[in-house]
C-alpha cells in the first residue's frame, strides 16, 4: 500500500526521500528530548549532591530529599526514616514546596512495599500502588487525592536509611527508562546522606552522654569553705582535655572530716587524654574512704596507671580543706605538679612546701605533704602548667612563667575566689592572644567572709 500525504488540498504519494526526512526529523526530536531530560536529570542530581552533602543534620537531609523529590519527581513526596524514640520521623512536602516534619506512630505494613524498604531489603522493581490503599496519615498531602503512589527504598551504608514515597495525581503511566534511572540515582544519593546523618546523630548523642561524665563539676561554698574554678580546653571546639579537677565534700556525719580538692594534668591533649582523665576521676571516687591519707591514695592510683594499658602519666595536687572557726585548715600534697600558691590578704605570695613524684611512671613514689592555715582574705591557688607555660607576650614567643604569675597575684590579695580565678584566666588569655595554648585549669580556695574596699588588690576580707 502506497503512503500519501495531503498537500494543497490534494494527496500525493510520499517518496522515499520524504520518508527518510521524516525519520530524521523524528530522530532529531527524540534526541533533543533525551538531551533535555539528561540535562534535567544532571541538574537534579547535582542539586541533590550539593545540598545533601552540605549537612550532617538528619532533619535537614530529610527536608532536602522531600523537597527535591516533590519538585522534580512527583507532585508530593514523603520521607520516612527508621523509628527513633516515640515513632517514625517523617518529612512531608506537598505541591507548594513547604516541608513539614512529624513524628508518627505508624505501621509501615499499611503501605505495600514500605515495610520492606524500612527493613533494608534488597531493592525490588518499582511499581505503582493504588492510592486508595493509602493509610490516613498520607491523606491530605495533595489538594486532590493522588491517583498513584510509588515506594522507593533509600539504601544506606549497611543499615536501612528509610523510604521515599512519591505521590502523583495523574494516572499510573509507566516511567520511562530515563525517569527510572533518575529515581534510582536520586534515591542512592539521598539514602547515603540520610544514613551518614543518622550515624552522626547517634555518635553525637553517645559522645554527649560520655562528655557529661568528663566535664568538670561546678564549684561553690562547700562545708564552710569558699571555692571557685575555671577550665579552658586547648581546642576551641573541645569540651574536655587533659586537665581536670574534682571536689569531694566532707562527710557531714564526721565533724573532723575534710573536703577533698583534686587538680590534675594528664600527659597529652584531646580525647585520648580525656579518656584517662575519666579513669582517674573514677578511681578517686573509689578511693574516697581513705582520702585523709594522701600518700596511700596516690600510691594506689600510681599502681592503677602503672599496670594499665595506657602509657600516659599524670601530675596531681591534692588539697584537704576543713573549716575551723574563721579559718580554713589545708593539707596539700603534690605529685609531680606545681605546688599551690598561698596569697595572703596583704598581697604576700607563698609557695606551699609540697612536692612529689609523677603518677604512672615509677613503681615507688615520693610525696611531701604541707599544711597551711587560711585566715579571712587569704587564698590558695591551684593551677596547671597551661597557665605558666602559655606562650605569647609582646613578641609572641615568651612563656607567661611562674614569676609573672606571682607578681600578678600579689595584686590580688583579698579577692573572692570567683574574681581570683577569672583574673588568672584573663591574664593567660591576654598573654597568648590568638595563639594556641594548652589546657588551662585554675581553682581558688578561700576562707569565707565579707569584703570591703581597702586591701591590696582593692578588697579586704573580714570574717562574717
Amino acid at each position: 500500500m502506497e503512503s500519501t500525504q495531503r498537500e494543497g488540498g490534494r494527496e500525493r504519494p510520499i517518496t522515499g526521500s520524504d520518508a527518510r526526512a521524516a525519520e530524521l526529523a523524528a530522530e532529531r526530536d527524540r534526541l533533543a528530548a533525551e538531551l533535555v531530560a539528561e540535562r534535567e536529570r544532571t541538574a537534579l542530581l547535582a542539586d541533590a549532591s550539593d545540598e545533601l552533602l552540605a549537612s550532617l543534620n538528619l532533619e535537614r537531609c530529610m527536608d532536602v530529599t522531600a523537597r527535591l523529590a516533590a519538585r522534580h519527581l512527583a507532585e508530593a513526596a514523603v520521607v520516612v526514616v527508621p523509628r527513633s524514640g516515640r515513632g517514625h520521623p517523617v518529612a512531608v512536602c506537598g505541591p507548594g514546596g513547604r516541608v513539614e516534619h512529624r513524628v508518627l506512630l505508624i505501621d509501615p505494613a499499611e503501605v505495600e512495599g514500605l515495610a520492606e524498604a524500612m527493613r533494608g531489603f534488597p531493592p525490588v522493581p518499582q511499581r505503582w500502588i493504588d492510592s486508595r490503599d493509602a493509610p490516613d496519615w498520607m491523606t491530605g498531602i495533595t489538594p486532590e487525592p493522588p491517583a498513584a503512589m510509588l515506594v522507593i527504598a533509600l539504601p544506606g551504608h549497611g543499615v536501612p536509611a528509610g523510604a521515599l514515597v512519591l505521590l502523583r495525581r495523574s494516572g499510573p503511566e509507566a516511567f520511562s527508562a530515563g525517569e527510572e534511572l533518575t529515581i534510582r540515582l536520586f534515591a542512592g544519593r539521598a539514602g547515603a546522606a540520610l544514613s551518614a546523618a543518622r550515624l552522626y546523630a547517634e555518635q553525637a548523642a553517645i559522645t554527649a552522654t560520655l562528655m557529661r561524665e568528663l566535664l568538670p563539676p561546678g564549684t561553690h561554698e562547700l562545708d564552710g569553705v569558699e571555692m571557685a574554678a575555671r577550665y579552658r580546653p586547648s581546642g576551641d571546639d573541645d569540651l574536655v582535655g587533659g586537665d581536670f579537677y574534682d571536689v569531694y565534700p566532707a562527710d557531714r556525719a564526721d565533724p573532723e572530716a575534710e573536703s577533698l580538692v583534686v587538680l590534675g594534668d594528664v600527659c597529652g591533649k584531646g580525647l585520648e587524654a580525656a579518656v584517662l582523665t575519666g579513669k582517674i576521676r573514677n578511681t578517686f571516687r573509689a578511693l574516697l574512704p581513705m582520702a585523709d591519707d594522701h600518700r596511700r591514695v596516690l600510691e594506689l592510683l600510681n599502681g592503677t596507671l602503672l599496670y594499665g594499658e595506657s602509657t600516659r602519666f599524670v601530675t596531681l595536687v591534692l588539697v584537704s580543706a576543713r573549716r575551723q572557726g574563721a579559718q580554713v585548715r589545708l593539707r596539700m600534697t603534690s605529685a609531680g605538679h606545681a605546688a599551690p600558691l598561698i596569697i595572703r590578704v596583704d598581697g604576700t605570695v607563698e609557695t606551699a612546701a609540697t612536692r612529689g613524684s609523677l603518677i604512672g611512671v615509677l613503681e615507688e613514689i615520693e610525696t611531701t605533704t604541707a599544711e597551711e592555715t587560711l585566715d579571712p582574705g587569704d587564698a590558695c591557688l591551684l593551677y596547671t602548667d597551661g597557665i605558666t607555660e602559655a606562650v605569647g607576650g609582646p613578641l609572641g614567643g615568651e612563656e607567661f612563667g611562674e614569676e609573672r604569675l606571682r607578681a600578678e597575684l600579689a595584686r590580688c590579695g583579698g579577692m573572692p575566689p570567683e574574681a581570683l580565678v577569672e583574673r588568672v584566666h584573663m591574664l593567660a588569655a591576654e598573654w597568648v592572644g590568638l595563639g594556641g595554648h594548652d589546657d588551662m585549669a585554675v581553682i581558688a580556695i578561700t576562707a569565707p567572709g565579707r569584703s570591703r574596699p581597702g586591701a591590696a588588690g582593692g578588697r579586704e576580707r573580714i570574717t562574717a
